[in-house]
């Protein structure tokens, strides 16, 4: 399913909304809801929405958050996927700290993997004999990639870890990656993409064009759950 809308500061808001709707019935039938967040600009405009206008009015004390991937940085460098979701959202009182489960950077990659894929099978119910997030936020790169699922490492998608250590392929910067059978075992897997920098790629998805087989985000399928795309006008201008 995919969603049009005429800027990116409505696509945003309705990602939002959806978000929040989901949280509120998570709250109503009082169970933890585990969502996994992802980096990039678009979603430093979401944080920033969310704090303004939901963080008030919506209980946040059984929403745990963790992240679909993180660059191998400290949670201090400006590169950081938690540090700008921190700094720009849950930095709040409203939301408990013991909520928030971010991945190490810092730390030695291949241990954090470990470690990450630990905790979140400890913390998440299994489906089909596996950790199920009830939201996974992901992102789309200008080569298809998503999550730090690049496409010269299309074996991340069918891993049998729950997080893997990625290399980016121009930086060589290391990254953890929650992987693709974790992603597309999620209850909801949501896309936010804007820009029109990406237009080409969604075109090619979309439509089944080119190398389309090439892009990670492409192989991206909600087997036990719903999977939406919010995007803005610009990033759509070719379907």
């Amino acid at each position: 399913m995919k969603y049009i809308f005429e800027t990116k500061e409505e696509t945003v808001k309705q990602f939002a909304e959806n978000l929040i709707l989901l949280i509120k019935k998570s709250a109503v039938e009082n169970r933890k809801f585990n969502i996994a967040l992802s980096g990039g600009n678009t979603p430093k405009i979401l944080f920033k929405f969310l704090k303004q206008n939901y963080l008030q009015n919506v209980d946040w004390k059984n929403v745990h958050f963790y992240w679909g991937d993180e660059r191998c940085v400290p949670a201090e460098s400006d590169e950081s996927n938690y540090g700008h979701a921190f700094n720009l959202f849950l930095n709040s009182e409203k939301i408990p700290k013991e909520n928030i489960h971010r991945i190490m950077g810092e730390a030695n990659a291949k241990e954090e993997a470990e470690r990450y894929s630990k905790l979140i099978q400890n913390n998440l119910k299994s489906e089909n004999n596996f950790p199920q997030f009830d939201f996974i936020m992901l992102g789309l790169g200008e080569d298809g990639h998503t999550a730090s699922i690049f496409p010269n490492q299309m074996e991340l998608l069918t891993s049998a870890k729950i997080c893997d250590v990625a290399e980016h392929p121009i930086s060589g910067q290391k990254r953890i990656t929650l992987t693709g059978p974790l992603i597309n075992n999620a209850k909801n897997i949501s896309f936010l993409v804007t820009g029109k920098s990406k237009a080409k790629v969604i075109e090619n998805i979309f439509e089944k064009k080119n190398n389309y087989n090439d892009y990670p985000a492409s192989h991206i399928k909600a087997i036990n759950g719903n999977l939406t795309w919010f995007l803005d006008k610009e990033v759509s201008n070719k379907l």
